[in-house]
């Protein structure tokens, strides 16, 4: 899908671009808190978050205050299966995922999840996120220990009676099996390709948001993930 979307926008027009990427941003919106969240603990903790293709989501919490480190990569399949091309077929139960590892004692769980639901993903959208389609792109928390599981289950019943988006939240909530990083071209592609198409349409106005929205959360210089270890 990405290089169909690529195709087009040569064909559109920077202009065009621009007016998509404000429509974006325009339709991002601050969610509740959560009403429950973990404790600030001392020490790192990670979680895995699936919410479409992995730049946006990655390019996001580069830049949130309290990520110590986004990775690019896929989870929820099998390792021999954990590549892009094949991950792109849609037939590998892997998605397009994101490792965070963050400090609690800076930044919560759960306000990591209110940052995912507001400005990084649109969690009611089924197995795609914008023009992407596959179940590789659909929405889901991978949880690394039962606390987040129980905190991520309460959120989105939160945010469902609270009727914080127009359809229902459709993201699954499960444990992690296995993460496995991504290919080295794929890390930091929001920051290092900025004026790369797909980036303009989709995922840089989701940072823009993130500007906006959570200001306190926000920091100008990310924190990149480097190449694959």
């Amino acid at each position: 899908m990405r290089s169909i979307l690529l195709a087009g926008a040569a064909v559109l027009g920077f202009g065009v671009l621009m007016l998509h990427a404000s429509a974006v941003a325009a339709d991002a919106h601050a969610v509740p808190a959560p009403a429950q969240d973990l404790p600030a603990t001392p020490g790192l903790q990670t979680v895995v978050l699936s919410g479409g293709c992995f730049w946006g989501v990655q390019g996001v919490f580069e830049h949130v205050n309290g990520v110590e480190r986004a990775v690019s990569g896929y989870a929820g399949g099998a390792h021999d299966t954990a590549d892009y091309e094949t991950v792109s077929t849609g037939t590998t139960g892997h998605a397009e995922s994101v490792q965070i590892t963050y400090d609690p004692q800076k930044i919560s769980f759960g306000h990591l999840l209110q940052i995912f639901f507001s400005v990084a993903t649109d969690p009611t959208e089924l197995n795609r996120q914008g023009p992407d389609t596959g179940t590789q792109y659909r929405n889901e928390i991978f949880a690394t220990n039962p606390d987040q599981a129980r905190i991520a289950r309460a959120y989105i019943a939160q945010l469902d009676t609270a009727h914080a988006f127009d359809s229902k939240i459709v993201t699954r909530v499960d444990t992690l099996p296995a993460f496995y990083p991504a290919e080295a071209y794929h890390q930091d592609f929001l920051v290092t390709h900025p004026d790369y198409p797909y980036i303009v349409f989709n995922d840089a106005p989701k940072v823009d948001a993130l500007k906006t929205l959570f200001p306190h959360d926000y920091r100008a210089v990310p924190k990149l993930a480097g190449p694959k270890s």
